[in-house]
């Protein structure tokens, strides 16, 4: 979603309560439309993160420092002869939009000091970031606006800054019922779209979830709600504007098939099918969702070629096993031919030269009459070798058949867990060591190890969590970190956490000889049911028992465990609040 101004409201309260009295040490610029500003604050060095960039307007808090110019721009030069050293005085927001003011004290050249204003406009194309003196004069911004791009605002060294689209809509915190009323009810718009188009701040996400919150059919367009319908919808928008006035919102992301789908600073009722991930601060939320949305895009275009390789042998597979299970269905006659051969040679002598049938009790089915097909130019006893041969032929094809089966199914299995495996990967390592045992099963070639593949496989490891009361829990992400959780890093004691006949990861928590909590134990389950092809299914089954009841199947196929001692729970796969070590 785009940054909203709720989005911006609590940012801007977190970062008035990290950065207020904090010294601006050091301004670069390490692209075009991006400042990166280090703040010496009560807490240490914070570095802040400022992006103008069209595509993606941001501004949180990092760790990292960036790649810097040889040379400063002339905007960088021209922040660090007005701002270095210069002391906070607040983080504000005008109202509900998508701006923010640091408000920064510094001394000019004769030594007074002086306020100074660098605003942070998130606005989609018009994004951009204004250094103002303590008038709102501009001093001068990342992207000058000239009179020819545009006729509305000029952003020039000289003139005065005003905030710009503020005429048309209504700042939504001091709307009372009746402006709210008058200004929906005067739109033809269906009603999200007149809400986000009436005020400040509000994205069609946020309108949308008033809208749900409500009641109210969300087809209706405005100008035709009735007054009871209105005033549902007016207690939703106040109720949510309350929250926001009072500082009750919760920086959350929500998750749609491991994906990050969507970020808010207040829940989102309208998505409570999705996984949840809760933030303590919304800076860390944006960091994490835009980092995660780039790993999982990454991911997911690095895989598209062992997703094809996977689907491609998946139906190869498919259509053997059907082709394999007509001809098992074939050969369940062969009983049928026996029993004809051994009739023919029991009551052959009462068959008459050329008949084409005979007709006696089976003594196999409490002689009960049956009738035999016979070829009229052999004898019965020619007849009945003839069926013996179908029997025997058949009985061999269901012997193979059987065997044939068993392997296909394994290979089938094989596949399918492979392709869940994808799904879980969360590095280049992870998709290196699913092309190995693609290769290692003979889905495709094997590759040359290259010193920089073998650097990157070495480097694919289990997922590590600790749980609240202090336990080490291990995930495993594909067969090959499956069989190493499960075999090599668990002991006996230890005690092992899968999905209820679905395919994902094998979780372990390591005891140390003692018996978890309760707490340990739900941890373990959520993560199982996160790490598998039924984390988008809601609540989900898993078993759990000890490491020493698991053996490996006799097909040796590696993360393939069986069981027969074990507990289960139904869990939610939400993994928020389980602390992972990296």
């Amino acid at each position: 979603m785009a940054f909203d101004g709720i989005t911006v409201r609590k940012l801007v309260t977190e970062l008035d309560d990290t950065l207020s009295e904090a010294r601006l040490q050091k301004i670069y610029q390490p692209e075009d439309l991006q400042l990166l500003l280090a703040f010496k604050t009560k807490d240490g060095i914070k570095n802040l993160l400022l992006s103008a960039n069209p595509s993606l307007p941001m501004v949180y808090l990092t760790e990292e420092k960036g790649e810097n110019p040889p040379s400063a721009p002339n905007f960088c030069m021209l922040l660090r002869k007005h701002l270095a050293g210069g002391k906070v005085l607040s983080v504000t927001q005008p109202g509900l939009e998508r701006i923010i003011i640091f408000n920064i004290q510094h001394l000019n050249e004769l030594g007074d000091p002086c306020t100074k204003k660098l605003y942070l406009e998130l606005m989609g194309r018009h994004s951009n970031i204004i250094l103002t003196d303590e008038n709102n004069v501009i001093t001068d911004s990342i992207k000058r606006i000239p009179e020819t791009v545009s006729s509305v605002r000029t952003v020039l060294p000289g003139r005065k800054y005003f905030i710009p689209n503020t005429l048309s809509k209504k700042d939504p915190l001091s709307s009372d019922e009746k402006a709210f009323a008058d200004m929906l009810l005067s739109s033809a718009q269906p009603l999200a779209k007149a809400i986000y188009t009436s005020f400040t701040g509000i994205s069609p996400l946020i309108a949308q979830e008033i809208v749900f919150n409500s009641g109210v059919d969300e087809r209706k367009n405005a100008a035709s709600l009735t007054d009871q319908e209105s005033s549902a919808l007016y207690r939703s928008f106040s109720s949510l504007m309350d929250d926001v006035k009072s500082d009750r919102m919760t920086a959350l992301i929500y998750y749609d098939n491991g994906m990050p789908r969507e970020y808010s600073a207040i829940p989102l009722k309208s998505y409570d099918a999705y996984i949840k991930k809760e933030f303590r601060e919304m800076s860390s939320l944006l960091y994490s969702f835009y980092h995660e949305k780039a790993d999982y895009i990454n991911i997911r275009d690095r895989s598209q070629d062992l997703r094809a390789i996977i689907r491609s042998n998946l139906e190869r597979v498919s259509k053997k096993l059907d082709l394999q299970l007509m001809q098992l269905k074939d050969s369940e006659e062969r009983e049928r031919f026996r029993i004809y051969g051994d009739l023919l040679t029991t009551y052959g002598y009462a068959v008459s030269p050329g008949s084409l049938q005979l007709t006696c009790e089976n003594y196999y089915d409490d002689n009960k009459e049956i009738t035999i097909p016979l070829n009229k130019d052999l004898s019965p006893i020619e007849n009945a070798k003839r069926y013996y041969e179908k029997y025997n032929k058949l009985k061999r094809t269901y012997t193979s058949i059987t065997e044939q089966l068993e392997k296909t199914r394994e290979e089938k299995e094989l596949l399918e867990s492979i392709l869940v495996s994808v799904d879980l990967s969360t590095g280049g390592s992870d998709l290196l060591t699913i092309r190995k045992e693609l290769s290692d099963n003979g889905f495709i070639k094997k590759q040359g190890k290259g010193p920089g593949k073998t650097r990157a496989q070495e480097k694919s490891a289990p997922l590590h969590y600790v749980s609240q009361t202090g336990y080490d829990i291990y995930v495993g992400k594909n067969n090959y970190q499956n069989e190493e959780v499960t075999f090599r890093i668990a002991s006996s004691s230890d005690w092992w956490f899968h999905v209820k006949a679905l395919h994902g990861s094998h979780v372990i928590v390591r005891s140390n000889g003692e018996m978890p909590d309760d707490t340990t134990f739900e941890e373990a389950a959520r993560l199982a049911a996160y790490y598998s092809e039924g984390r988008n299914s809601g609540k989900t089954d898993v078993d759990y028992t000890q490491r020493k009841n698991l053996k490996k199947p006799p097909s040796n196929m590696p993360g393939f465990v069986i069981y027969h001692t074990n507990y289960s729970m139904t869990i939610e796969p939400d993994i928020s609040g389980i602390r992972q070590i990296k």
